[in-house]
């Protein structure tokens, strides 16, 4: 009975791979707003009532293929990021930077997902939300090492929305390996966070044709910039 289980169990496992290889070619082609499960099955050969059996809704078949997403781009910038024998905090951040921005240019309509147009009517949860945390947390875990963007007593306070905007991210973040950032640190990464997006997204969606194509190397001056700004 138990390997009758196991077989079972494993022929599961194949075909929610299959479906999960299916909705990303269909993101390549059409794009997540015009997913469609009948679109799925029709290409694997099954009745999308069948696929509805693996996945409840469309949402949930959105859903996972945004947090296999976000967990392959937040392993890349958590490995590119790991301390090392001799590896400084500056070398890690950049290192995690350009992670994702490799990650990006390899997995371009992933990351139009994650980081592209909302996909009308969809909402995420806390899968979503943990899965999305990973490759933000782990640069802000550098700026913790590193004690980057320190309180210093002489510096002006954070304004008291950028403050405690920044205590409910200390707060969901305790238990990682960011928890020792300051408040000041969690402005500086998110500051970084959104500039490093902006510079990959205007990469992947051709706002530097003709200027900055390819953007090799003014991505590694914008990194470098950002290494900077966050006190590293």
């Amino acid at each position: 009975m138990t390997a009758a289980l196991t077989a079972r169990e494993r022929a599961r496992r194949e075909l929610t791979t299959e479906i999960l290889a299916a909705a990303r070619r269909q993101l390549a082609d059409v794009g997540a707003a015009a997913l469609s499960v009948r679109a799925v099955a029709r290409e694997l050969g099954m009745a999308s009532s069948a696929v509805y059996r693996y996945f409840a809704t469309r949402d949930e078949l959105l859903t996972a293929l945004i947090v296999e997403a976000y967990d392959s781009c937040g392993a890349a910038v958590e490995s590119a990021t790991a301390p090392g024998r001799g590896r400084t905090p500056r070398q890690r951040f950049t290192a995690g930077c350009a992670a994702l921005r490799a990650w990006a240019v390899e997995h371009p309509h992933e990351y139009a997902l994650v980081h592209g147009s909302p996909v009308p009517g969809y909402s995420g949860d806390d899968r979503t939300t943990a899965a999305g945390s990973r490759a933000p947390l782990a640069l802000l875990a550098v700026l913790a090492d590193a004690g980057a963007a320190p309180e210093a007593p002489a510096a002006p306070a954070l304004p008291a929305v950028l403050a405690e905007q920044a205590a409910r991210v200390l707060a969901a973040a305790a238990d990682g390996p960011a928890a020792g950032a300051t408040p000041r640190a969690v402005v500086a990464g998110t500051r970084a966070w959104t500039a490093l997006l902006g510079l990959v997204s205007s990469e992947l969606f051709g706002q530097l044709a003709n200027t900055f194509d390819p953007a090799d190397a003014l991505a590694e001056a914008v990194i470098e910039a950002l290494a900077d700004d966050v006190g590293l």
